[in-house]
């Protein structure tokens, strides 16, 4: 029998299509005003660990292109009003009525897109693409639902807030085996304690020991006020603080080449030292503890810095200057920006 197959394409709007096709007999007629898939319901988005197993369920309606067709359909989220220019697939299913995903796997998709412990305007919407019809010559077309948006609270690695330190601080578990570690910045004047916020536990010091409900943990007093490194093991009991200074050192700076060295400040989100100061015409290096056995200064094609590298030139100026460690261990390397203000 002779197939004869009849298209009309009339474009409404950006996507809107009229297509209708013969085959053996059979019409296929896309209405001129397709219906949208759309977002009828969202769970509640305040990510908790303790809830990582549990199910939540986004509900929607399907898309009607005015005839039975065949579609997939995409969950996606990107940061509020940013339309989708960066978004990240939630799901990908053959339907919509029901998507189902557990906590955790959810939490762990929107931790590529979006920071920890805090909540964040996340926008979602259904992408639904009816799928390529074989032989009728009738392409994919993509229908997109009106856009939700939702308060989400996404969950980091398991943390012990610091409580009473005077500023909003943490240490992670980066396997989740009871071992923290961060790095913090102390004041004498304010011992604090550790709070597991998903327990509700808290730990203190007993003497040299970690204990549950203990007392307040002091800054040293040698080194004083400042940053250290702060070591927890719930499991063990056990801590350990650690002064930990990244500085200034050299002709340019208000001590010169002697101790102690003008100290920097940590930047947590970007893993970075950083200071706005104000220098005099010389020279400058970076050192740990206000040490030379740890010290970064130029190599020798100015590209880089390295373990006992030479001293970098400075003219007078404020300026403000970032660190980034690239390797801690001996021997040390860097690289930093120096930008004068």
């Amino acid at each position: 029998m002779k197939k004869n197959l009849i298209i009309y394409l009339t474009v409404i709007g950006l996507i809107g299509l009229l297509s209708s096709c013969k085959k053996d007999g059979t019409n296929v007629v896309m209405t001129t005003s397709p219906v949208a898939p759309t977002i009828k319901t969202m769970p509640n988005l305040t990510l908790q660990r303790l809830n990582g197993t549990a199910t939540l369920t986004f509900t929607g309606t399907p898309v009607d292109p005015g005839f039975d067709a065949s579609a997939n359909y995409f969950l996606e989220a990107c940061a509020h009003g940013n339309n989708f220019a960066d978004a990240v697939t939630v799901l990908s299913l053959i339907q919509d009525t029901a998507m189902k995903i557990t906590v955790s796997d959810l939490n762990g998709i929107l931790l590529k897109k979006f920071p920890a412990d805090q909540v964040s305007s996340v926008d979602f919407r259904i992408r639904s693409v009816l799928v390529r019809d074989a032989g009728t010559g009738v392409p994919s077309f993509v229908y997109n639902s009106a856009i939700k948006t939702a308060d989400v609270t996404i969950y980091g690695l398991p943390r012990l807030d610091l409580i009473g330190s005077g500023i909003d601080q943490k240490i992670e578990s980066a396997l989740g085996d009871g071992k923290y570690f961060g790095y913090v910045k102390l004041d004498l004047t304010k011992p604090f304690t550790l709070k597991d916020p998903d327990l509700g536990t808290i730990y203190g010091a007993a003497g040299s020991a970690l204990a549950v409900d203990g007392t307040p943990i002091s800054a040293l007093s040698d080194p004083g006020n400042g940053w250290y490194t702060l070591n927890v093991d719930t499991k063990a009991l056990t801590y350990q603080l650690v002064g930990y200074r990244i500085g200034l050192v050299g002709s340019a700076t208000a001590n010169g080449w002697n101790t102690p060295d003008t100290p920097m400040d940590y930047n947590a989100a970007t893993g970075t030292w950083y200071i706005t100061t104000d220098l005099i015409d010389g020279q400058i290096k970076f050192r740990y503890n206000d040490g030379w056995s740890w010290n970064l200064g130029w190599n020798p094609g100015k590209t880089a810095l390295v373990h006992n590298g030479d001293n970098i030139d400075v003219t007078a100026g404020n300026y403000t200057i970032t660190l980034t460690i690239t390797q801690f261990a001996a021997p040390e390397t860097g690289t930093f920006t120096i930008v004068k203000n």
